[in-house]
């Protein structure tokens, strides 16, 4: 029996916790809303800033166990660290708000540079222009896209197209990094190794 009781416990336990995981599913699923458009990052960020209140208010409670401390801790640190990026994408038509549109959005840029260049790897195309590729596809979609570019270009002054030039450039660089450092990582750290040994001043004789 009492085993028993104990599983019982730790299963409402674990209902309890996931409880929370649903509840900002459906704050950012927009399932609250009777319009689509009461779904505004206004409206979202409101919502999703009360629920960490709550949340961190339910983590710090002296009644709370060592398991729901540690599980659900670690779920309210992941969202106050990504809040900022979680509440930007309600009032932007066709932006992708879920995991799965992400990847189909992200397919479909694939598919487009297959199409074109007619290689079936577009590492190369990716390393090149980082974030760009995204951008570029959106402004090419039709001709008041391409319009809206043009006016914005004719509004940018040199200053901050510099910032912006350099700002992507550094982008693509830490993209590249990475890019070696994962599927390259003995050559890239053979590299560094070298670029050491040069940039290191030369021993004193004794």
């Amino acid at each position: 029996m009492s085993l028993h009781e104990e599983k019982k416990e730790r299963l409402a336990q674990i209902k309890s916790m996931r409880q929370w995981v649903v509840e900002v599913e459906h704050i950012f699923d927009g399932s609250w809303a009777s319009q689509a458009e009461e779904i505004t990052n206004v409206e979202v960020a409101r919502r999703f800033d009360a629920y960490l209140e709550r949340l961190a208010c339910f983590v710090d409670a002296e009644e709370r166990t060592e398991d729901e401390t540690v599980r659900l801790g670690h779920l309210f640190k992941v969202l106050t660290h990504l809040r900022p990026g979680l509440v930007q994408c309600y009032d932007i038509e066709g932006f992708p708000r879920t995991n799965n549109e992400m990847e189909r959005s992200i397919r479909r840029l694939k598919t487009q540079y297959r199409r074109i260049s007619g290689r079936k790897n577009w590492n190369a195309y990716l390393l090149r222009y980082g974030r760009s590729v995204a951008y570029a596809a959106w402004w090419e979609q039709d001709a008041a896209h391409r319009h809206q570019l043009e006016r914005r270009a004719g509004r940018l002054d040199r200053a901050r197209w510099r910032e912006l030039r350099r700002e992507t450039t550094a982008a693509h660089r830490e993209q590249l990094t990475r890019f070696r450092f994962r599927h390259r990582r003995q050559a890239y750290l053979h590299s560094l190794e070298e670029r050491w040994t040069a940039a290191a001043p030369p021993h004193p004789l004794p």
